[in-house]
């Protein structure tokens, strides 16, 4: 039985959602004003949080700030309830960390469907986050704690942006790049992100870095873009996490309008198993964000043929090709007739091709043969910080195809 928390400071409210929610078997809790809300969160740990936003002593925005700044309760699902619709307040709410936002007066329906979508969802992320707690090494804990530590203090001068050029492998142009978040913590030295991403997404702690990531790659395109850099575009990877967001669309847009930006310039990556978690809700949201102009890639794309199928029917502009079936392609016959469908299919789709982890002569020659449009890997460059890849973009270099 799920435990909810309803925060609400008017009575007959606040007895109207319990006793709807007591008849649909949820176990309730309820606080009748913002600071008794804080206390009874970090005290029973409920699974959802119903909160009111006008309240006395603390409001909503102040018990959810209180929420999400504690690890315990940083991830439970919170969805505001209010009488104002008014679309700052939304904005407000969302970029707080809020997961949804209910205008009042709401249907019985229009609860309940938020309350279990936002219950299932926790549940997954629960159940991944308690695998990875119990299997949390020495060295893991400490980089949480430091990651903890960033995060609260607003710190992010550790955290940097790389850039990894991708080559028109007809021209050898640099066309677009992948931007790579690195870490140098000043007690553990560098931290790689297979060791910190994950940790930050169990622990309810991408958002904010998310955040940061997408703002700071974003005064980098307008610096180029200023300087006459144009039509390069630069991809953002999203974690499910942040895909899932509420706000993502209008906060993208904003970020792209008070950049001044070139919408096509800004490609948002994301991988198959965050599109399969909800596969419809994935079009839609991929949707909208093309109707902005901002471009969608796919990465780690699976071959079977679930995959296969569900890949006609994705709105989206790039196709990345992943490292693993690239190496060894000359040896492998499998993978490289895995490479060359690819290479097909997303052509007849109207997809650019991006082949990840390019590194040997032999690689790129059977890419070239087999028409793929664009590369990534150290056999032209690695990742780069933005000011090398600055120089590198100033030179306007043609790398040798």
């Amino acid at each position: 039985m799920s435990k909810i928390l309803v925060i609400e400071d008017e009575e007959s409210v606040r007895d109207n959602l319990l006793d709807l929610l007591e008849a649909e078997s949820f176990e309730t809790v309820a606080a009748a004003n913002g600071k008794i809300g804080v206390e009874m969160a970090m005290s029973e740990y409920p699974d959802l949080i119903l909160c009111d936003i006008m309240m006395p002593e603390l409001d909503g925005y102040g018990v959810l700030a209180a929420l999400r700044q504690e690890p315990s309760t940083s991830t439970i699902p919170f969805i505001f309830l209010t009488a104002n619709a008014a679309k700052s307040d939304f904005r407000q709410g969302m970029n707080m960390g809020a997961d949804d936002y209910l205008t009042k007066p709401f249907t019985r329906a229009e609860l309940l469907i938020a309350i279990l979508n936002k219950l299932e969802k926790y549940a997954n992320l629960k159940k991944n986050l308690s695998a990875i707690s119990n299997k949390l090494t020495p060295r893991m804990q400490l980089v949480l704690h430091q990651l903890k530590l960033a995060i609260k203090n607003k710190n992010f001068e550790d955290f940097d942006i790389y850039y990894q050029p991708s080559i028109d492998i007809n021209t050898g142009k640099i066309t677009s790049a992948e931007s790579l978040l690195r870490w140098q913590n000043a007690e553990l030295g560098r931290v790689s992100p297979l060791e910190f991403i994950p940790l930050a997404e169990s622990h309810g702690l991408i958002i904010d870095i998310g955040n940061w990531v997408l703002k700071t790659v974003c005064q980098q395109m307008q610096i180029w873009q200023d300087i006459g850099i144009h039509n390069l575009t630069i991809a953002v990877n999203l974690s499910p996490i942040e895909f899932n967001q509420i706000d993502l669309i209008p906060k993208v847009i904003d970020l792209i309008s008070s950049h001044n930006l070139q919408s096509n310039c800004l490609e948002l990556e994301l991988t198959e198993r965050m599109i399969m978690e909800d596969m419809n809700l994935a079009i839609i949201t991929m949707e909208k964000l093309r109707s902005f102009g901002v471009k969608i890639a796919l990465d780690d794309f699976g071959v079977s043929n679930n995959s296969l199928m569900y890949l006609k029917q994705l709105p989206m502009d790039t196709l990345k090709i992943d490292r693993d079936f690239i190496q060894d392609i000359n040896s492998d016959y499998r993978k490289a007739a895995i490479t060359k469908s690819l290479i097909q299919l997303g052509h007849d789709l109207d997809l650019k091709i991006i082949a990840e982890g390019v590194e040997t002569e032999a690689e790129l020659a059977l890419l070239r043969e087999n028409s793929c449009d664009a590369i990534q890997g150290y056999i032209y460059s690695p990742a780069l910080p933005a000011l090398e890849f600055h120089k590198l973009l100033l030179t306007n270099k043609s790398f040798s195809v």
